[in-house]
């Protein structure tokens, strides 16, 4: 039987079978561009996470720095360690004597605490230089050193460097004896209540004012308004009485050493020479001389609170940092519950 045997006319060539690539499946047009803009969305969405990732991280990372700071503060800001070695135990009172000053009775009562606590403090010395604040602080520290005096059984001397007037006085006549320079001011023993009244000036103008009250003395002493006579003499008679316990503390403080004068408890002001004469102060002196001479320990401890700047820069960056970081964790999708 014979191989050669001929093809169907219409049977293309083994060969050419074999050799003939596999038909491809028809492609859609644009589908290279598909791909690409996926591929940049995708990556584009990867750096998105990637960059809210690291700036969590970032925020994160400042608060436990101000985490460390404000401990660092705190740290900081709880005084002197307790000294056995005997000293003297100094308190400073400066400035406005007011509720969140430097000089409020908050500060002061924990300076004076931990000073009478500490059995190495052989005296305490309050530093004064104050032109006087709040009688209800000056009352309230007044209170506590005598209180802690009694407990302890160490002597409170007080010692004025420039002025020791009005509220500081208050303060200073708990001491068992006060200290002056020959040129500081001390007294004002009163007490006053000041502002203004502008009806003239609005009757000019011609401007009307329009207030409106429950309570008949509701309105009392508007700068805006009339001064109000039987107003007026109730206020007077609410000073004159806290007048009366500012002197009452000053006798009961000073004792039989005080000379008074038609014109020691007028709000008067002297110098500490002065003030000396009067019985208003027991003798010149500087913080020095009466640890040296009066306390006998030269070695002086200040304990005295104060403001630490570290730990109000760490507070404040604390609440910025932390608002910043939970912004940053809500955008990346980080929940706090």
């Amino acid at each position: 039987m014979n191989d050669d045997t001929p093809e169907s006319p219409g049977t293309p060539p083994a060969a050419a079978t074999a050799t003939t690539p596999a038909s491809e499946p028809p492609r859609k047009e644009g589908g290279w561009e598909r791909e690409t803009i996926e591929k940049l969305v995708f990556a584009t969405l990867r750096e998105q996470q990637s960059a809210r990732r690291w700036k969590l991280v970032f925020r994160l990372f400042w608060l436990a720095l101000v985490g460390a700071l404000v401990w660092w503060a705190l740290r900081q800001a709880e005084g002197p360690v307790p000294v056995s070695k005997p000293h003297t135990a100094l308190i400073e009172i400066r400035g406005e004597i007011a509720a969140g000053a430097g000089a409020s009775a908050d500060n002061v009562l924990g300076s004076l605490r931990t000073a009478f606590e500490d059995d190495g403090a052989q005296a305490i010395v309050l530093l004064i230089d104050s032109p006087g604040g709040s009688p209800v602080q000056a009352g309230i520290i007044n209170d506590e050193i005598n209180r802690l005096r009694a407990i302890h059984q160490k002597k409170v001397y007080a010692v004025v460097e420039e002025t020791c007037a009005s509220a500081a006085y208050y303060i200073a006549s708990a001491a068992d004896a006060i200290y002056v320079d020959k040129a500081s001011l001390v007294g004002s023993i009163g007490v006053l209540m000041d502002g203004f009244g502008f009806t003239g000036l609005m009757d000019k103008l011609g401007i009307e004012r329009r207030l409106m009250v429950a309570g008949q003395n509701k309105g009392m002493l508007d700068p805006f308004s009339p001064q109000d006579a039987s107003q007026k003499a109730y206020i007077q008679a609410m000073l004159g009485e806290i007048h009366a316990q500012f002197i009452a503390v000053v006798k009961k403080g000073r004792g039989d050493r005080l000379k008074e004068t038609p014109d020691t408890f007028t709000g008067l002001v002297w110098s500490g020479q002065q003030a000396v004469a009067m019985g208003l102060a027991d003798g010149l002196g500087s913080l020095d001389s009466v640890a040296r001479d009066v306390v006998k320990a030269e070695d002086i401890v200040d304990y005295t609170q104060r403001e630490n700047v570290g730990l109000r820069l760490a507070r404040e960056l604390g609440v910025h940092m932390g608002e910043g970081a939970f912004k940053a964790a809500r955008r990346a999708g980080v929940e706090f519950r």
